[in-house]
């Protein structure tokens, strides 16, 4: 009766001002290294134009994959490296260390020389960089999980770590709204050129608080009790995962909680993101404000759902999550596509594409570095059709003859990149063009933008097409502006070989004579909607992330418990949840159908959802400081 009594009045005492800032603490460095770490993400177009793109083709693909290597696959050894350091040394000292890596590693990004002024030790050291990164965030999540946990008392450990679960999604919403807020300031041209460094350079601020936090807390009550009497772990990796009996805690943890929960998550918050962007094609500026505005709406359910869980236990809150994000995905990504593109939505149900390709032709295009190269006709038929989401069938053609896209009267025959050879650009460009006017006259929302012409061009330009019934005379009195030689090099005009030796030239503006491009009309995009929708997204990712620290903290014991939460964790979130979107979009291109590869969250979802509710025990009411 005395220990119901104890736990009693746990559970009604208010929380103490040491709980608080163990709380704050905690989450303000997880938020910060959280931060960092999207950076990466949300800049690498122009960390790529700085670092990457002034190196051939093979030297980038590399590099790409590297970066990419860092960005998700490292995190599970930063989980084994820091999670021994922290069953062996402490809570408090290890993930004090991982944070001045994050803090450091990022701000030296944001004054690294790009290729351009020290060559090739650029992407080398950036990319050395990002493993740093991948390393610290690998050892601090569960470092910081596992000392609040600690430190909270018994009845309250879903309310006191779901705290921490909030720091993924503000560190996000930091890290887009500094970004927004400095483009905003510098415009997009000086942002592009130095001001993506502002954002790096600002984490200096966040890790000197940070660091003055930690130093000032206290080591974790459990493990000081496990140290004075002497029942530490020699070897935390060996006890935690070279012992059936732990290993299968393991096991349990990462596919009856943690890959359901992963894909969930990223499904929430980064597809729903790419998907905005590089689906319906809404502005980026405008699909981040409305990621962002979700967050912040959403970002309380995770604390709602981590002290509910501590009334009616973990595993109920986290299953329910998974069993609605797979019953309601597909309609709620549909009322995006409505929502965000209603131009697209309609013609996607007027038109559908028709590709017919020899057997064989067709590749599953997994491409999650960027660097895989397809070049048979149909796989460049059918990624291009993916990148601007038209949906296509896919039928079977004569052996050995090239695809051919039928969208509707008219038909495109395609190409292979290798037999092309040297002319490959130049076919891939008409094949497009073609492509892009049979989309445009059949109603796909695609605006052509003007084209800068030299005049050495012109006459070319205008017999090349036809579809503008354009008078060269007509447009030699228009609009034309004066360059040099170097300069329309550099706009890409002319090559080296055509500039050579010209001093001066005109160039001309061709109004709606340049690229094509896939657009959402922006009058037409309804805010409304799309940030409801993202709302509920968000809010699935509450209900399965809010309760997981705790469940995974009491799962395993205080000897192993940093190395044992940490690996599956990271696999989970860095590996599963890392590869969704390449997977999604190589699963979408397979099928000709921009929301198949919403099957990759739901069967992951589902596989966690079965095994959990076979398996995963309830662990709320477990006293963790027994468990040595």
């Amino acid at each position: 009766m005395a220990d119901v009594a104890a736990v009693g009045r746990a559970k009604a005492a208010p929380m103490t001002g040491e709980q608080k800032k163990v709380i704050f603490a905690s989450s303000l460095g997880t938020i910060f290294e959280w931060y960092d770490f999207y950076l990466y993400g949300s800049l690498a177009v122009y960390i790529g134009a700085t670092f990457f793109s002034q190196y051939p083709e093979t030297t980038r693909n590399i590099f790409a994959l590297l970066a990419f290597a860092a960005g998700f696959l490292v995190r599970p050894f930063g989980a084994l490296v820091f999670g021994r350091l922290g069953d062996l040394v402490g809570r408090k000292y290890t993930f004090l260390v991982t944070i001045v890596i994050m803090g450091l590693s990022t701000f030296l990004v944001g004054i690294l020389p790009g290729a351009a002024s020290i060559g090739i030790a650029a992407p080398i050291l950036l990319i050395a960089l990002r493993m740093l990164q991948g390393l610290a965030l690998g050892g601090e999540y569960g470092g910081a999980a596992t000392y609040v946990a600690e430190h909270a008392p018994q009845g309250k450990r879903g309310y006191f770590t779901s705290w921490i679960q909030t720091t993924a999604t503000l560190g996000l919403f930091l890290s887009l709204v500094v970004i927004v807020t400095v483009q905003m300031l510098l415009g997009k041209e000086a942002f592009a050129a130095w001001g993506w460094r502002i954002p790096f350079l600002l984490s200096c601020i966040l890790l000197g608080v940070s660091v003055w936090i930690r130093l000032k807390m206290n080591e974790s009550p459990a493990f000081k009790k496990m140290k004075e009497e002497g029942k530490g772990s020699k070897a935390p990796l060996t006890e935690a995962f070279g012992q059936w009996r732990n290993a299968k805690i393991a096991l349990l943890a990462l596919f009856g909680a943690v890959v359901g929960q992963a894909v969930v998550w990223y499904s929430g918050q980064f597809y729903a993101l790419f998907f905005l962007q590089n689906i319906l094609k809404v502005d980026g500026q405008s699909a981040n404000i409305m990621v962002a505005v979700s967050l912040l709406i959403g970002t309380g359910f995770f604390v709602f759902f981590g002290w509910l869980s501590d009334k009616i236990g973990r595993k109920p809150i986290i299953m329910a999550g998974l069993l609605l994000a797979m019953l309601t995905y597909f309609p709620l990504f549909q009322a995006l596509t409505w929502a965000g593109n209603p131009a697209l939505a309609e013609a996607q149900q007027s038109i559908r594409a028709t590709v017919t390709a020899a057997p064989g032709d067709c590749k599953f295009q997994f491409n999650p570095t960027g660097t895989a190269k397809f070049t048979t006709s149909c796989d460049i038929a059918t990624s291009f059709l993916t990148r601007n989401s038209v949906p296509y069938d896919v039928v079977p053609g004569p052996a050995g003859s090239a695809a051919t896209v039928k969208i509707g009267d008219a038909t495109i025959v395609g190409y292979d990149a290798i037999a092309a050879g040297d002319k490959a650009k130049a076919t891939g460009a008409a094949f497009e063009k073609q492509i892009n006017m049979a989309l445009q006259t059949s109603g796909y929302p695609l605006v052509r933008a003007a084209a800068k012409v030299p005049e050495s061009k012109l006459d070319g330009f205008v017999a090349a097409n036809p579809e503008l019934a354009l008078d060269a005379a007509a447009v030699r009195g228009g609009e034309k502006a004066m360059m040099t030689g170097e300069q329309m090099v550099a706009a890409k005009l002319l090559t080296a070989e055509e500039a050579a030796g010209v001093t001066e030239m005109p160039v001309y503006t061709v109004a709606k004579g340049g690229t094509f491009a896939m657009v959402a009309d922006p009058a037409r995009v309804n805010w409304i909607v799309i940030i409801a929708v993202l709302t509920v997204l968000v809010i699935y990712v509450t209900m399965v992330y809010g309760p997981i620290a705790a469940l995974l903290v009491e799962l395993f014991p205080t000897r192993i418990r940093y190395t044992g939460m940490s690996l599956p964790y990271h696999i989970g979130n860095g590996w599963f949840g890392g590869l969704l979107p390449a997977t999604a979009f190589a699963m979408s291109a397979a099928q000709g159908d921009i929301y198949y590869g919403l099957w990759y969250p739901i069967v992951f979802a589902g596989i966690t959802l079965v095994i959990g509710m076979l398996f995963l025990p309830e662990t709320k009411d477990r006293d963790i400081h027994a468990m040595n």
